[in-house]
C-alpha cells in the first residue's frame, strides 16, 4: 500500500485539473496514526466552492488505496498564498494557457485587503510570452483568475491572481 501522503499528492484540483492539490499548495499536511489518516487542506480563498469536492476527492483516493479511517480538515491559518504554488504547478498552469501568478503581495498582520482595480504591471502571455496584454475582466472561470488578452497574438488567456 502506498503511504497516505503519496496518495494525497496525486489528487488534482477540481477547477484546475492540470495541477495537484500539493502543487497548488492547498495540501498542507498528511499524517497517519493507528490506521487513521488525517489530511489538512487550506482553501485558496474564503468561501472557495471547490473545498467540498477537494475533501471528497482526497477521502475517495485514500479509501481506494486501502485507508478506512480518513479525516480531512480545513486549516485557515496561515492563509493560503499563491507563493505556495510549486514550480511544477506554475509550469503546468502556463502549459495549460493560464498565466501563473507573480509574487504575492507582502502580508502584514490582520486582514488582507482585496483590490479590484487592474494590476499596474502587465501579465505575460502564456502562449507567446508577450507583455503587451490587457485585462478584459477582473474575474474569469473562477474568482481567483482574471481574463486577459494578448495584443500580439490576439489569444485570450486566464491569469491566476496573486493572493
Amino acid at each position: 500500500m502506498l503511504d497516505a501522503r503519496s496518495v494525497a499528492e496525486t489528487v488534482t484540483d477540481p477547477e484546475l485539473p492540470m495541477v495537484t492539490l500539493a502543487e497548488l499548495g492547498v495540501l498542507r499536511e498528511v499524517s497517519e496514526e493507528d490506521g487513521r489518516v488525517t489530511v489538512a487542506i487550506t482553501p485558496t480563498y474564503t468561501g472557495c466552492p471547490a473545498m467540498d469536492t477537494m475533501r471528497d476527492d482526497l477521502e475517495h483516493a485514500l479509501r481506494r488505496a486501502g485507508y478506512r479511517e480518513v479525516e480531512v480538515r480545513t486549516v485557515l491559518h496561515p492563509a493560503w498564498t499563491t507563493d505556495w504554488i510549486s514550480e511544477s504547478g506554475r509550469r503546468k498552469l502556463a502549459e495549460a494557457g493560464i498565466a501563473p501568478p507573480g509574487a504575492a503581495p507582502k502580508r502584514t498582520s490582520g486582514p488582507i485587503p482585496l483590490t479590484l482595480s487592474a494590476p499596474r504591471t502587465r501579465t505575460a502571455c502564456p502562449h507567446c510570452g508577450s507583455a503587451d496584454t490587457e485585462r478584459l475582466s477582473e474575474f474569469s472561470g473562477t474568482a481567483c483568475k482574471a481574463l486577459n488578452r494578448c495584443r500580439s497574438c490576439a489569444e485570450p488567456f486566464e491569469h491566476f491572481k496573486e493572493i
